[in-house]
């Protein structure tokens, strides 16, 4: 772990070391704040909870959340970099690791700096801060699996842009992989169990699930294995594409 630690802190530094991590905190929190207060109503509802706050998390992370992972690997690709990192005494894996456990990180403070919308909740009434607490975990747990999802499709490609436009689209549709939206297409041709199937890896459904306070065990789980799952596939990516 201690090479894991060392990529992930260097990492991190260089996300700090331009204005785009700014950029990306700045535009966080006031399109997360304009959500809530204007399209959420979180004064009219006269509710003392985040809900209005939580229920836009998924349509923020579509869009910020691959911005972030877009250079995960692509730029290391195009400039050659990625063979200079691999000959440092770390493995592939490590070096996986780091990179995904410096992104979550980054996320994480982003998603931390939106402490004041608690305060405030907490100020006009007497919500069940349990929930909440429950929330922000499903809150992270979920751009943790953006985030794992966005790095497999930065290592298939050297062009940011395209891993911005993979990931979106690769997330919008585990997003509402439970919804008509995307359940329509399979509906003609495919067996019910492997709809079912389908259907249980709508991001949108567990998340819902825990921003109600519930940690089940199944949706953890869920999380957890879609992060292991496209980890595994962003390693398995690099070590057959690294001699491109």
């Amino acid at each position: 772990m201690h090479h894991v630690v060392t990529i992930m802190k260097r990492e991190l530094a260089g996300y700090f070391a331009t204005p785009v991590a700014y950029v990306f905190i700045l535009i966080f929190l006031l399109l997360a704040a304009a959500f809530t207060f204007y399209l959420g109503g979180f004064y009219e509802r006269g509710q003392a909870d985040l809900a209005p706050f939580f229920n836009f998390h998924p349509w923020l992370y579509l869009f910020l959340i691959p911005a972030i992972s877009m250079r995960l690997w692509a730029e290391e690709r195009k400039s050659g970099a990625i063979e200079l990192l691999l000959t440092q005494p770390v493995t592939l894996w490590q070096a996986v690791l780091g990179k995904f456990f410096a992104a979550w990180a980054f996320t994480a403070l982003a998603l931390a700096l939106t402490f004041p919308i608690w305060i405030t909740v907490n100020y006009l009434g007497s919500p069940d801060n349990g929930v909440i607490v429950a929330a922000y975990i499903g809150s992270l747990l979920m751009a943790g699996g953006f985030l794992a999802i966005g790095s497999c499709m930065s290592a298939l490609t050297r062009n940011q842009v395209v891993a911005f436009i993979l990931s979106v689209v690769v997330c919008f549709a585990f997003l509402l992989a439970g919804f008509p939206l995307v359940l329509d297409a399979f509906h003609a041709w495919a067996p019910q169990p492997l709809i079912d199937a389908i259907a249980s890896l709508s991001f949108l459904t567990h998340f819902e699930s825990i921003s109600k306070g519930v940690l089940d065990l199944r949706d953890l789980v869920y999380f957890a294995l879609t992060m292991a799952f496209f980890l595994i596939a962003t390693a398995i990516v690099l070590d057959v594409r690294k001699s491109e």
